[in-house]
């Protein structure tokens, strides 16, 4: 069957009607006047398959269910809710590999500002882990005068992406506005005020959540069919 409009044609080629006469007229006509209906009904056929062979996985999900979780983990250290050891391991596997296979995936969908930030997170969350292993084995130790600049450098970092991300839209602007203050904070608890680092913790918990929301938007939008969590307009127009 083949639909064009709203009517559908039965294919003079359809082997569901062998012997048909008006099948058999309609293919001797076609000697005269060839039909594209046939050609139509291939065509309409493959789209359908390719789209379905090529429908794939969205990796800003995995990305942002990575940074998420592990950005909220480390705030319930921070704040002096649990230990330190859940922060290490989640920051080499899920804020760490997860999140940068998820950015280095961002590249085959032409995604430069998912490439970049997802494959940076990831590189920062890793290096944070063996960076406080290294602390711990006495390797390499970094002081806290050393991780505060460590941090200043994310910070510039993360100022590029904020502006970026303002021209995206207002749930991506608001979460890299938020992970901006929080990168301050930390900062600021490095080079003399130590109790920012509580404040930093709260403020970077609504951070993850934010992250998760645009996570949530993105998964209930493929689920649902239609657009659950709305994200905002721009902050920035063109």
């Amino acid at each position: 069957m083949i639909y064009i409009r709203n009517a559908f044609i039965r294919s003079p080629y359809d082997p569901r009607v062998p012997g048909r006469p008006e099948a058999e007229t309609r293919v001797a006509d076609t000697d005269a006047a060839p039909s594209n209906t046939t050609t139509s009904y291939v065509t309409h056929n493959s789209r359908e398959s390719s789209m379905q062979e090529q429908k794939q996985g969205n990796p800003a999900v995995v990305g942002l269910a990575g940074f998420g979780l592990t950005t909220l983990v480390l705030q319930f250290h921070n704040v002096g809710w649990m230990g330190i050891g859940p922060v290490i391991w989640l920051g080499l596997i899920f804020g760490g590999l997860a999140q940068m296979i998820a950015g280095l995936q961002e590249k085959s969908t032409g995604n430069n500002f998912g490439y970049c930030a997802f494959t940076a997170y990831g590189a920062f969350w890793i290096s944070l882990a063996l960076l406080l292993m290294g602390n711990h084995f006495n390797i390499y130790v970094s002081s806290k005068t050393d991780i505060g600049w460590f941090l200043v450098a994310w910070t510039l970092f993360t100022a590029i992406l904020w502006i970026g991300s303002m021209r995206i839209h207002g749930a991506l602007a608001t979460t890299f506005t938020l992970l901006l203050i929080g990168f301050v904070l930390l900062d600021l608890a490095h080079f003399g005020y130590p109790e920012l680092t509580v404040v930093a913790g709260y403020e970077l918990m609504v951070t993850a959540l934010a992250a998760w929301y645009i996570m949530a938007h993105l998964i209930f939008a493929d689920v649902f069919g239609r657009d659950v969590l709305p994200v905002g307009r721009p902050w920035i127009k063109a």
